[in-house]
């Protein structure tokens, strides 16, 4: 079995060098910090063979689990949502930010004791989805599970309306990352850029 973990996450880390969606040099990250390395799975997911397997992963977790309506994150999860809910026949909606917070619009509606995944492209503190969760929690859905691509925090974010077993990661790293006045990057005079979707 851990050769198998093994091996998939050497394919999927192969699948982000081949689409340059592996990052290397100076960034700074949203949570501050800033980080030697950077996942941009947008460069993965545009490709459309490359967004089937890695979502077909979190689709197979949850395939007997009666999934009605998959939400993501806007904008790094709803490609993410959107091919997950495809391979289980479920809905796809997403959240957006507006005026500093998550909100469900354009009509989309989560109707009460829906069962609910949550899906994500990149966690690292899971701000983004734990403000989804309190949209579905308003909604009135039920969680069925959360699934994301890469998980940055090396295992340790944790959303408790959740069982560990209806928590997935495709691929699951410990980032390297500093605190502005520690980055040795910093120190030999390089400035970090911030690659994510926010800034373009």
């Amino acid at each position: 079995m851990e050769t198998t973990k093994t091996q998939r996450h050497e394919d999927i880390l192969e699948m982000f060098k081949k689409s340059g969606a592996l990052l290397e040099g100076h960034f700074l990250l949203t949570s501050g910090n800033h980080s030697n390395q950077y996942f941009q799975c947008a460069k993965v997911l545009q490709y459309p063979e490359y967004a089937e397997k890695l979502c077909g992963i979190i689709a197979d977790r949850f395939k007997d689990k009666k999934i009605d309506v998959v939400v993501a994150p806007a904008i790094g999860g709803i490609v993410v949502g959107q091919e997950v809910a495809r391979q289980l026949g479920a809905r796809s909606i997403f959240t957006e930010r507006k005026d500093g917070a998550m909100r469900l619009r354009r009509g989309f509606e989560i109707k009460a004791g829906e069962r609910v995944l949550v899906c994500e492209d990149v966690v690292t503190t899971g701000g983004s989805v734990f403000e989804v969760i309190e949209k579905v929690k308003q909604q009135g859905g039920e969680f069925a599970g959360i699934g994301y691509i890469v998980d940055r925090s090396g295992g340790n974010v944790r959303f408790p309306v959740v069982n560990t077993e209806d928590q997935i990661a495709c691929y699951t790293t410990q980032a390297v990352k500093y605190s502005p006045v520690e980055c040795p990057l910093c120190k030999e005079g390089s400035e970090p850029v911030k690659p994510g979707s926010r800034d373009g």
